[in-house]
């Protein structure tokens, strides 16, 4: 091609002095295209010349043939080569995707923000507008009795709950039936409410880590200790936690829970409260409070609180320790289910000296089993539970239900 200057190129493959003679594979004449091979941008000729160091020379090439080859563009362009309109592009695509990701991260600090604690009612409301109907297939809300423990239970038991108040029951029974479902609000919201209530945290914690044991549960998954009684098993800890007359003990507890020798797992125990307040409503052994009062649900939570209660008396007074827990809750369950008016009794005991510490204050019905005015040397101590191994005689014997 006149005009162009030609040059001499030197090229050696990956395994040694590269050695070809291009040739062409279609030459066409009278008007017809004249084809030729291009081999990494070069333009081959029609012979190779041999040097005696066995590296191969190609035939002059033109410039224009030359600047195609990628590896050899800065050379033709004499090492000042200008930015191609695709490097332009290319940096300003980047400098695009940079400003738009700092204009994102105003909307990643809004969305961590703190889910709203949840009431206990509001939780139960959830429940109640929800389906169910497949759950409740699933229920066994009262004891199957067979034969001689039929006729038994029938004069001698307690008894039955009042029509009315089944389907109240049966929910109850539903939500135990429920597992703990990722995908509703309402359910994370509950798990967080307990952990921040316990804690004191302000904000939201990962659904799954190891700082579910600090309150209680056995690993980085709380719905795995919900096995036994479901989702009801964290309602009642949102009661006991939600309750403003509730929320110190449940605090007490939890500080007893951590203790360096009676320490014990605070949500797997409540769990486990949830559990023996489930057995004995099944059993019917709080039908009869559940017809005085008319509600189902106000009962089985008060119950709740009480074996609480009643777990938390005994471990701290005789000095129970995780070693202990096998045995103490079959006695705190036996106690329980046979004494579920004395229970409640001592419940509502514990919340009045609460609500009145000053033994000089006026209290709306001392009548109701209060212990009394307390001495001024007791007042602002910390108060002595009784075990349930210590409980006066005539205590034990006035509170039986069955």
């Amino acid at each position: 091609m006149e005009g162009d200057s030609g040059v001499t190129a030197h090229t050696e493959g990956l395994n040694g002095v590269f050695h070809h003679e291009c040739k062409e594979t279609e030459e066409l004449t009278n008007g017809h295209s004249n084809h030729k091979p291009v081999m990494n941008g070069l333009m081959p000729g029609h012979s190779v010349k041999e040097h005696g160091n066995g590296s191969s020379v190609l035939k002059s090439l033109p410039i224009s043939a030359l600047k195609q080859n990628g590896i050899l563009q800065s050379l033709a362009a004499g090492g000042k080569q200008p930015k191609t309109e695709r490097e332009s592009a290319d940096v300003e695509q980047a400098r695009e995707e940079w400003e738009a990701l700092e204009s994102i991260q105003p909307v990643v600090s809004e969305e961590s923000s703190p889910t709203p604690l949840i009431s206990f009612n509001e939780a139960l409301q959830h429940f109640q507008t929800t389906d169910l109907g497949e759950l409740l297939k699933k229920i066994q809300p009262t004891i199957r009795r067979t034969g001689l423990a039929t006729f038994t239970h029938f004069l001698f038991g307690p008894p039955r709950l009042q029509r009315e108040l089944l389907e109240e029951r049966d929910l109850v029974f539903a939500i135990a039936q429920c597992s703990l479902d990722n995908s509703q609000a309402v359910h994370l919201r509950v798990l967080q409410t307990i952990y921040k209530r316990l804690t004191g945290s302000k904000l939201d914690s990962p659904r799954f880590g190891t700082h579910w044991e600090n309150v209680g549960f056995q690993g980085t998954d709380p719905a795995t200790d919900l096995r036994g009684t479901g989702f009801l098993g964290l309602m009642h800890a949102l009661y006991l936690v939600m309750d403003p007359e509730t929320l110190p003990l449940a605090r007490d507890i939890f500080k007893l829970s951590q203790h360096p020798t009676q320490n014990f797992p605070f949500c797997v125990m409540s769990i486990n409260m949830t559990c023996i307040a489930l057995h004995a409503l099944r059993e019917e052994a709080l039908s009869k409070e559940c017809n005085r009062r008319q509600q189902v649900v106000g009962v089985l939570n008060e119950f709740y609180v009480a074996t609480f209660l009643h777990l938390y008396q005994l471990w701290k007074s005789q000095q129970k320790t995780i070693s202990d827990s096998g045995f103490v809750l079959k006695e705190v369950e036996l106690f329980a289910k046979k004494n579920p008016k004395q229970m409640l009794r001592r419940l509502d005991v514990f919340l009045r000296e609460r609500r009145y510490p000053d033994p000089t204050a006026q209290r709306p019905s001392p009548c109701l089993g209060g212990r009394g005015a307390r001495s001024e040397g007791t007042r602002g101590k910390e108060m002595h539970f009784t075990g349930v191994c210590e409980l006066p005689l005539n205590m034990e014997g006035e509170a039986r239900l069955i």
